[in-house]
């Protein structure tokens, strides 16, 4: 999970793209607004979905796996829901958890 989390935050840093990280394992507010906004469809078939997820303000955007499959097919601009170029200021959440 740690390595997904710093290759998800490496690239927005990297790519200029403001952020706000939701620490999930420090605070049972983020975790619970993680777990609301995961849809049912994107949720394992048992226990909770784990970190790292994106969403665009309160959009779910996708899990690691989906960020990566973007990213390799140069599409990660379109994956986040972003329009503007980078080094805009735009809304997007990482939930994750602090070692």
């Amino acid at each position: 999970i740690k390595k997904q989390q710093q290759d998800v935050l490496g690239f927005l840093e990297a790519n200029k793209i403001e952020f706000e990280e939701k620490d999930i394992a420090a605070n049972e507010e983020n975790r619970k607004w993680m777990r609301e906004n995961v849809p049912e469809d994107s949720r394992p078939a048992s226990g909770n979905p784990l970190p790292p997820r994106l969403f665009n303000d309160s959009r779910y955007l996708g899990d690691y796996e989906a960020f990566f499959e973007a990213r390799e097919n140069n599409a990660v601009y379109a994956f986040l829901g972003l329009t503007a170029p980078p080094g805009s200021k735009v809304g997007v959440y990482i939930s994750h958890c602090k070692p």
